[in-house]
């Protein structure tokens, strides 16, 4: 299809990657971005397209602002269980693009790919017709108010969106910045009053190492 047609433009990465990368290795890495695709493939229905993966983010569309949200929902719940894996940022956006050759275009894209730069680890920030469209289904919607773009005239408006039990996610390694739960964690330790859980025992060393390179401030 050349033609242009509003859609749900998503993007999804993994929080934290660079530290995921600096301290597991890049074959650990690339082996967590690809199980990440993976995960999201499983869960795409009949509205849902996978555009392409872009290194630790896929970029993906669904046909109306509602099955955006329940494709996010899905993503976040899957990735949600599966344990020593980064948090996930989401930014969405509703409107027109261009297709070509199986990828797609547009300032709807490039306003989706600003607003997840904008987002934070287990962060999902819309603009305003999906944060409507979540509100009607009952989903937390916080306004955070008008956003400055480079190279956009217009602000933006953007909504925090909580999922609920769908973006719990337990501890986060404070090194290589994946999501644990205590059950597993391979090493804990306390500094300055606060505890520390880790993926792993080199995970452990690197933070008794230098405490404050990775300890909250």
């Amino acid at each position: 299809m050349n033609g242009s047609n509003a859609v749900a433009v998503l993007f999804v990465d993994l929080s934290g990657f660079t530290a995921l990368t600096e301290v597991h290795g890049d074959t650990e890495a690339a082996d967590v971005a690809e199980h990440f695709a993976e995960l999201t493939r499983a869960v795409l229905t009949s509205p849902d397209r996978l555009v392409k993966t872009i290194g630790d983010a896929v970029l993906l569309t669904s046909t109306t602002p509602t099955s955006g949200l329940e494709l996010i929902r899905r993503i976040l719940e899957t990735c949600s269980e599966a344990d020593h894996f980064p948090a996930l940022r989401v930014g969405a956006h509703v409107g027109p693009i261009v297709e070509r050759h199986d990828d797609i275009f547009g300032t709807t894209v490039n306003l989706a790919a600003r607003i997840t730069a904008a987002a934070a680890g287990g962060q999902i920030l819309t603009s305003r017709p999906i944060a409507e469209a979540a509100h009607a289904a009952g989903i937390g919607v916080l306004d955070i108010g008008l956003m400055s773009f480079r190279n956009l005239m217009t602000p933006v408006a953007l909504f925090d969106l909580d999922f609920g039990a769908a973006t719990a996610s337990g501890g986060v390694d404070p090194v290589c910045r994946m999501r644990i739960r205590t059950s597993t964690a391979a090493g804990r330790l306390r500094h300055r009053g606060t505890d520390y859980q880790f993926c792993s025992l080199a995970c452990a060393a690197a933070f008794a190492e230098d405490p404050e390179r990775f300890s909250e401030p």
